[in-house]
């Protein structure tokens, strides 16, 4: 998992100097933020001298989905307040996968903590390497901002491989697409509430019927 980060850093640090900020903002942006969807579009808003206001709003909608990782995020076990904040800063869509998965079930709290820290530290290795490597390039590389959107199109094309459930992803696109017309600037928050009250109701209804 660290290494299918790397290359995602090395865009994210080409991305960071070709906007016209120095290297060391890609090494800031991954250590501190660690919130990776969000450091590609942090870029344009510092760019652009966002109001911190809007780059509030704009950090709630993106990573709303985390509110719903910590309902199910093994962190009981991990041991000490210390501990317990760096886990909670570091749970990524890749930490969150592993370690809810079958086999992270078996995990202790430090293999956990392992786990994160070696992916947080794959994650600004890349993006530094990224910014140094796009630094001594005198070419704009254009698309990279899309780097991200990628990788996630993959995940969920390998998510309907291990589970074939046709009417969740049909479900996902419509979601999406009535996010869209209904409110375009809130999209994201918009297709992620009617999508997960979409699933549970979908699991209620399975739980009735006895298909649960």
């Amino acid at each position: 998992m660290g290494l299918a980060m790397f290359p995602l850093g090395i865009a994210f640090g080409l991305l960071v100097v070709h906007s016209g900020l120095d290297w060391w903002w890609a090494s800031a942006f991954s250590a501190l933020i660690y919130a990776g969807s969000l450091e590609f579009l942090l870029v344009g808003l510092t760019v652009a001298m966002t109001p911190l206001a809007q780059v509030a709003v704009t950090t709630l909608l993106v990573n709303f989905r985390h509110v719903f990782y910590a309902l199910s995020f093994p962190l009981h076990r991990v041991r000490g307040r210390a501990a317990k904040a760096y886990s909670t800063f570091a749970m990524t869509d890749e930490a969150y996968a592993l370690s809810t998965s079958e086999t992270g079930a078996n995990w202790t709290g430090t293999r956990i903590l392992f786990l994160q820290c070696l992916l947080h530290v794959y994650w600004v290795t890349a993006a530094t390497a990224g910014a140094l490597f796009g630094a001594l390039l005198p070419m704009r590389l254009e698309g990279l901002d899309f780097a991200l959107t990628a990788l996630f199109v993959v995940l969920a094309i390998d998510a309907y491989r291990v589970r074939r459930d046709i009417p969740i992803p049909v479900l996902a696109v419509v979601c999406a697409l009535v996010g869209m017309v209904l409110m375009p600037g809130q999209m994201l928050l918009v297709a992620l509430g009617l999508f997960s009250a979409c699933l549970l109701a979908h699991h209620f209804f399975a739980r009735r019927t006895g298909r649960a």
